[in-house]
């Protein structure tokens, strides 16, 4: 009697014990899970206050018109032909220009690609092209820019007038940089879909090419969408590789094939030469608050695309 009384007592004992480590390493995962993040978000707003602060002393401290920043077409910070300009159209013609041309270059390869994967061969499809893809994800935009510059550009000036910079040559290699992620996300859309979808079209009579045309991309297309946003905030963000093709000429080019600059060309190639704390560098740090304002807005969309994907 004795003996039977001691198992209870252990055998409780020792559920005790393990709820007790087991509330101990969720309250440790928990703690550490709030910690990061709320770090994370003391970092973002950090990043948000520093940068708008430096961007917004050029307009309250400076005395820079807001209009005549974003709408002015002269670039002259050292007041060379009179008193200093800050106008960055061009250079936000320049973003979204390149951005622009590199996404409608970039979607319908990424789309056929991810189709091809999913959808025509999905065995051996996928295991050829999954790898290049990773492949051109993983390459640095340093060796983007300087194919561009030994590859795209004669290219360039071969077959179309011009010297081979510009807009054209800096979308082309803007294009193969977002490829990878317009085709992650449409092969992922395409993935999901259900499996019973594709088969009532079958069953309808439907060709595979009008299951693709009037079934499969009708209804992943917000999600298709969603990587093309991605795929333009990643070139509208991008420097270095641009820089090395696109000129850098602070004027709104009249073609495709003229030399322009974008918003992050001016950046890197400005932030060396100022002084923290002038006019100049403000400029420069109100561009960069446009740049994060831009991310903001590619954010939005894609927000409203996956809530509509979800409706």
């Amino acid at each position: 009697m004795k003996a039977m009384d001691e198992r209870p007592v252990q055998v409780g004992s020792a559920r005790s014990a393990r709820f007790k480590k087991h509330h101990a390493e969720d309250l440790a995962g928990r703690s550490y899970t709030f910690i990061c993040v709320a770090l994370l978000i003391v970092i973002i707003i950090s990043i948000i206050y520093f940068v708008a602060s430096k961007g917004l002393a050029t307009f309250f401290r400076d005395g820079v018109s807001l209009g005549d920043f974003l709408f002015g077409t002269t670039w002259d910070p050292e007041g060379n032909q009179g008193e200093p300009m800050y106008g960055v159209l061009p250079f936000i013609f320049g973003s979204f220009a390149t951005s622009l041309l590199a996404a409608l270059i970039a979607s319908p390869l990424s789309i056929c690609a991810s189709l091809f994967m999913t959808e025509i061969v999905p065995g051996w499809g996928k295991k050829l092209l999954q790898p290049v893809i990773e492949l051109l994800a993983g390459i640095p935009s340093v060796v983007y820019g300087f194919i561009g510059l030994t590859v795209v550009v004669p290219f360039m000036r071969n077959v179309f007038p011009g010297q081979g910079i510009g807009i054209a040559a800096g979308a082309l290699v803007l294009s193969v940089m977002i490829l990878p992620t317009i085709t992650s996300v449409a092969s992922d859309a395409l993935s999901s879909l259900p499996r019973g979808l594709k088969e009532s079209s079958f069953a309808l009579g439907a060709t595979r090419w009008q299951t693709i045309s009037r079934v499969i991309l009708p209804t992943v297309l917000p999600s298709i969408l969603t990587g093309v946003v991605l795929g333009m905030a990643r070139a509208f963000g991008e420097a270095l590789a641009v820089q090395m093709v696109i000129g850098n000429a602070p004027h709104i080019p009249r073609s495709l094939f003229e030399s322009a600059s974008t918003l992050t060309s001016v950046i890197t190639l400005d932030m060396g030469n100022t002084v923290m704390g002038s006019t100049h560098s403000n400029a420069l740090w109100s561009m960069a608050l446009a740049l994060m304002f831009m991310t903001f807005i590619f954010v939005l969309i894609v927000r409203l695309l996956e809530r509509r994907h979800r409706i």
